[in-house]
């Protein structure tokens, strides 16, 4: 449960980032758009296309779309869109429960084709929803188009309805895939939210958590997220979450301008309109970098990462202190073999001493610029609460060349356990999207750290 829900006079989270359909906001158009594509679909129309940037909603839209549909539709979701052109024909296949359909694409098709012509004299409409399709492959999108050439002699049987980026509007421009282009009877775009739906987006929010009373974030506060934010919906949830969290930790009644620029600064977002947002270039500065995430002094890998094994003295040290003053990088001592916590030293180890193999990956839980966030403290004593205090370590790291502080947990020896571990996570603890990291270029973060 979050740290700041009685605080506030919260019942739930208010700013999960997991879609879900109780909390679809009907404003700046989402509403109408919606009642757009219910429209379109139950008029019969073939091939749909729903664009907007990351993060803006296409997702829970898409989820609202396939619980209003009539009863009578029969939904397939694609939300893995890296699918070849006979896979969109088998997963189609699969999902009408066609038994022994491996056999040649054109075969394939004829079998759906008779499915289609039989649950259309029964009544029954099938509706084909393809999230992410700005990334499925050319040829799958042409596959696409001859599913939307099935007809009944005056109805189609099979309805499409695309949804992407706007790169997908950039793909469907080309000579190749312009006779799928000139096939899509309506177009939607999501727009971005401006300073007042974002009021009215973030009071939404809160109302559905069970908030009553005046509103929790000032008016400078909402123009500091709106224009962070670039008006959408994921960025003002992390925005709102850390923000409500930096007021917890200050213990004020509601959120302020400073909440929302500490917010801001921490996910690097002070200027939504910056292509080099934060969410836009983290996964590719970490790719290129090799710092995947999570630099562990050699010193304390010996104490190794296990899960059953206590915290070393150092960490509990760095842990129970009073959060670090920042140093200017001129002047930080060398590594010294102490472990003051103000300077964050890392104590290399002995030449004899034997230090066993780390494991391959961890799972960082968030990031922050400095152990002493307000939101990251917060947020790194919920971890504790609901993992216990010996699972969660705070590790200073180098991310595109400036040192930070993970929040990590867990030692695993393959992705598919860290990945599956990950989901398992408390939802609360899933709200900063845990990231996977391997320890792979761990000695150059080590040693760009321990020459500061």
């Amino acid at each position: 449960m979050n740290l700041y829900l009685n605080h506030f006079g919260l019942r739930d989270a208010p700013f999960r980032i997991t879609p879900a359909t109780d909390a679809f906001f009907t404003g700046a158009k989402r509403g109408s758009i919606l009642a757009a594509l219910l429209y379109a679909i139950e008029s019969g129309e073939g091939l749909i296309k729903v664009t907007g940037e990351v993060g803006s909603g296409k997702t829970l839209l898409s989820r609202m779309l396939t619980e209003q549909l009539p009863g009578n539709t029969d939904t397939i979701y694609i939300a893995t869109p890296s699918l070849s052109r006979h896979e969109v024909l088998q997963t189609l296949a699969d999902e009408l429960g066609l038994a022994g359909t491996a056999e040649r694409p054109g075969q394939v098709l004829r079998s759906l084709q008779n499915t289609l012509v039989a649950r259309y004299g029964q009544g029954r409409r099938v509706v084909v929803i393809v999230d992410e399709a700005h990334a499925m492959p050319q040829e799958s999108l042409d596959q696409i188009r001859l599913l939307s050439n099935l007809e009944s002699g005056r109805d189609k049987l099979l309805q499409i309805a695309l949804f992407g980026q706007p790169e997908l509007d950039e793909l469907l421009a080309s000579h190749a895939l312009r006779p799928l282009r000139d096939r899509i009877t309506h177009s939607f775009s999501l727009p971005p939210l401006d300073q007042e739906a974002v009021r009215e987006y973030i009071e939404f929010r809160l109302q559905a958590a069970g908030h009553r009373g005046p509103s929790l974030f000032s008016p400078k506060a909402v123009a500091v997220i709106a224009r962070a934010s670039a008006g959408r919906t994921r960025r003002i949830n992390i925005l709102a979450d850390k923000s409500l969290l930096s007021a917890f930790a200050a213990n004020r009644p509601g959120v302020e301008k400073d909440d929302a620029e500490r917010a801001a600064k921490d996910c690097r977002l002070t200027d939504g309109r910056r292509k080099t947002a934060y969410f836009q270039r983290l996964p590719h500065l970490l790719l290129a970098a090799g710092a995947l995430g999570i630099a562990l002094a050699t010193g304390w890998v010996a104490h190794s990462l296990a899960i059953s094994s206590p915290p070393p003295p150092k960490e509990a040290a760095l842990s129970s202190a009073s959060p670090p003053q920042a140093t200017p990088p001129a002047a930080r001592p060398a590594p010294t073999g102490s472990s003051e916590p103000a300077t964050m030293a890392i104590t290399a180890p002995q030449p004899t001493e034997t230090i066993p193999t780390p494991p391959a990956l961890v799972i960082q839980l968030a990031f922050s610029d400095s152990l002493a966030a307000p939101w990251f403290a917060a947020f790194r004593a919920q971890a504790a609460s609901l993992l216990g205090p010996d699972q969660v370590r705070a590790i200073p790291t180098r991310i595109a060349g400036r040192e930070v502080v993970a929040l990590c947990t867990g030692s695993y020896t393959t992705r598919d356990q860290a990945i599956a571990a990950a989901t398992q996570l408390p939802e609360a603890l899933r709200r900063h999207q845990p990231q996977v990291r391997s320890l792979a270029g761990l000695d150059s973060a080590l040693r760009n750290i321990s020459q500061k």
